[in-house]
């Protein structure tokens, strides 16, 4: 399941420092998707580097050397290569020694087009590593980031435990004995999957992401007390896990305080720093009788709305402060304007044109039958009487 959206901005959501990786970690690592060879500079393969983005520095062999990070890996296309072709071979040999006079950690020459002599001769001069690229610039480029966001990126590690509940990443954070891992297990029991137990990896990517793992040596596993430490996967399958998921939320489990004030309407705002990024903040009380899957269901459910636009204490909030503003106005209208008290009117029912008013009385002679049938019918005898009688 894909990740859901980021908000667009977040409080504190800046780049931690980064670390460094060495140039010799770079072109030795096997996820490289490209092949790099070596033509110069064997002596500053240690030199550092400090930035997951490479930098085309076109002008820099132009001798504008305003912008470049010598801490960056340096990426020669054929762009560069056609105008160090276009120079004498004086002009040649002075614009590669200007550009390798930077003290750059790294230059990288894409298809596989051989540098030239000046180029290959201020490298060395100045031991600077110089590979060749089996690939495009965009390849080779893209193949370097790649490696690069995986090797500078921030890490942090943390105590808790990191679950995929409906494609929301919950990290559930709390004193050791709260309840953690037995929460992961009942999401599991539920059909969601577990990610890391006990130590979360936390590393941080642009824009803005701080994303969990497993510790290597914890993969899969989790630890509840009395039953010990459980295989996820050999239990429940390879559905059960995931190796890798953004963090979302977190949620920060306490003991049940009766003298605490817990969030009772949603509308507080709360976030939790890791590695210079903020992350909503639940804090969830834990006491007997709690059913915590299912609240962390709704927590993850709830997220999910939120980002797709629809806060539901927010909105009932404004329909109750509208509901106030409207009765406070009504109570301030003077009593002239004020609506009075309204009187019940009986309703009159309309009598039909073709009945006379008032209705006829029956004879005289009939008193005794309307008197016995006025115990049951206010009508009278109908006509059909008066036919029996003139028969008489």
């Amino acid at each position: 399941m894909s990740d859901p959206p980021v908000p667009s901005a977040l409080p504190g959501s800046v780049p931690p420092p980064g670390t460094e990786c060495q140039v010799r970690d770079l072109v030795e690592d096997a996820r490289l998707a490209v092949k790099l060879r070596r033509v110069a500079g064997e002596t500053g393969l240690d030199r550092p580097l400090r930035h997951p983005r490479v930098q085309k520095s076109g002008l820099a062999l132009a001798g504008h050397f305003y912008g470049v990070v010598p801490s960056r890996v340096q990426v020669l296309g054929e762009t560069e290569l056609s105008y160090l072709d276009s120079l004498s071979g004086e002009g040649r040999s002075l614009a590669a020694r200007g550009f390798f006079s930077l003290g750059l950690s790294a230059v990288v020459v894409t298809r596989n087009s051989e540098p030239s002599r000046a180029l290959v001769t201020a490298a060395e001069a100045t031991g600077t590593p110089l590979f060749v690229s089996d690939g495009r610039s965009s390849r080779t480029i893209n193949a370097l980031h790649a490696v690069l966001d995986d090797r500078l990126a921030p890490t942090a590690r943390l105590h808790g435990v990191l679950v995929d509940v409906f494609g929301v990443g919950l990290l559930m954070l709390g004193k050791s004995g709260i309840g953690k891992s037995e929460c992961a297990l009942e999401l599991v029991l539920r059909g969601h999957r577990l990610v890391a137990d006990d130590v979360v990896t936390c590393d941080w990517r642009p824009p803005g992401m701080v994303f969990g793992s497993p510790a290597d040596l914890l993969r899969h596993h989790i630890e509840v007390r009395g039953l010990g430490v459980l295989n996820i996967k050999d239990l429940f399958g390879v559905t059960s896990v995931r190796e890798r998921k953004r963090i979302d939320v977190v949620v920060r489990l306490e003991d049940w305080d009766e003298k605490t004030e817990y969030d009772r309407l949603g509308v507080e705002e709360r976030w939790h720093t890791i590695l210079g990024t903020s992350i909503r903040l639940l804090v969830v009380p834990v006491r007997p009788g709690r059913d915590m899957g299912s609240i962390l269901e709704i927590a993850a459910r709830n997220e999910l709305l939120r980002r797709a636009g629809s806060n539901s204490a927010k909105e009932f909030l404004s329909r109750l402060e509208g509901r106030l503003v409207t009765d406070v106005a009504l109570d301030d209208q003077p009593e002239s304007v004020a609506p009075g008290p309204v009187e019940a009117i009986e309703p009159r029912v309309p009598v039909p044109q073709h009945v006379a008013s008032p209705r006829p009385q029956p004879p005289a002679s009939w008193a005794s039958v309307t008197d016995h049938a006025s115990n049951e019918s206010s009508a009278w005898i109908p006509a059909v009487r008066i036919k029996d009688e003139v028969d008489e």
